[in-house]
């Protein structure tokens, strides 16, 4: 991280309270030598399922090797996943590293997720599963709907769900509408373990599968027999020591990074060429990403690059800056021109810094900027 930045793009939080808790869980697992699949982990498992509402959560490696064991549980090898054009590579990679077929769809405005009129279009007899990402924390009112569409078809929703710990949709949780669910802990998000996911669901099959696959495919921790061709997925005790306790202020995480939004939507009210994504009422975000519109055509590059330069004000990667089929890893998925929404908010949209901790002062430096920089 630059030091000589006023905002970074991000930061992240521990209190000497934290430290003190994590050096004394990360303490114990070294003079038991438990480092791995041990108590530590289970209590994280145990408050992911009961914040999620499910049944089952399985600490894994990282929210991309949660996707991918839900996915190889799912059993879609030799078929198609769709997913948002609009998600990173991880989404798409996972589904290509479980045996299918990369299918993409366009995204809505409103959240710049799935859109479900797109998904209907694209839904065939080779569809074996569908992944719902939550962008920035936004839950799409449509999340129902494409539950439904796909259920009434036999096929199983797969959550994106990175960005979205504990954000809800009608009191509902994120991570709790599909048949399974991929939580990120990266230092990218608001919750995090420094690296680690978690796969949540409430299919007894699905977790049974997940807990064989992040062992390398052995069916009983305690013995040397793999039945699956997998990798190593686990999580070590001392990241789950650091996501557990970064999650015990998931609550007031959630309610101050609504407080920054809510200063950052006033800053920005009189400034028409710039229009945040505006959260569906039935929605509580938990604002893992502030996510803006810039006017069609601007150039986003040196809209950072004067942020940074003039200002001291940094902004973190776009969420996300190109729609996949543009990139070269996945050229061929779709044609260019073919995911219009996509590509276009795309192209449009920057986040600007959240992060605990943030001023009044540091908001308003921020707006300030972005005034100035956009010729509001």
């Amino acid at each position: 991280m630059n030091s000589s930045l006023l905002i970074p793009p991000a930061r992240v939080v521990f209190t000497a309270a934290d430290i003190n808790s994590i050096c004394e869980l990360v303490g114990g697992s070294l003079r038991t030598g438990v480092l791995t699949r041990g108590p530590i982990g289970k209590q994280l498992e145990q408050r992911f399922a009961e914040l999620c509402r499910t049944r089952y959560a399985a600490a894994v490696s990282s929210g991309t090797s949660a996707l991918e064991i839900a996915l190889r549980a799912l059993e879609v090898a030799g078929g198609e996943v769709i997913v948002p054009a609009n998600t990173c590579y991880a989404t798409a990679g996972a589904v290509m590293h479980a045996g299918a077929k990369l299918r993409l769809a366009d995204i809505e405005r409103q959240t710049l997720a799935l859109d479900p009129m797109d998904l209907e279009r694209r839904l065939n007899e080779n569809t074996r599963a569908v992944v719902l990402v939550h962008i920035g924390g936004v839950i799409s009112p449509h999340t129902p709907l494409i539950v439904e569409l796909c259920s009434k078809r036999g096929i199983p929703v797969v959550e994106g769900a990175a960005h979205a710990v504990g954000s809800t949709l009608n009191g509902q949780a994120a991570g709790s509408f599909g048949t399974a669910a991929a939580f990120s802990l990266s230092a990218a998000n608001i919750i995090t373990s420094c690296e680690g996911g978690v796969l949540v669901t409430n299919d007894e099959r699905v977790d049974r599968e997940a807990r064989t696959s992040r062992d390398q495919g052995k069916a009983d921790f305690t013995q040397n027999f793999h039945t699956r061709l997998c990798h190593n997925w686990r999580m070590s005790e001392p990241h789950a020591a650091i996501g557990l306790t970064h999650l015990r202020h998931l609550p007031r995480f959630v309610e101050e990074r609504n407080q920054i939004a809510r200063r950052y939507d006033a800053g920005i009210a009189d400034c028409p060429s710039v229009t945040p994504l505006a959260v569906p009422n039935a929605c509580r975000s938990n604002f893992d990403k502030y996510i803006a519109l810039l006017p069609l055509g601007t150039d986003r590059s040196s809209v950072k690059q004067r942020l940074r330069a003039e200002f001291g004000v940094g902004l973190s990667d776009e969420v996300y800056e190109a729609p996949l089929h543009w990139q070269p890893i996945f050229a061929g998925a779709a044609e260019r021109g073919s995911l219009p929404v996509a590509e276009e908010l795309c192209a449009r949209q920057v986040c600007l810094p959240v992060y605990q901790g943030m001023t009044l002062a540091d908001i308003n430096l921020v707006v300030t900027a972005l005034h100035k920089v956009i010729a509001c």
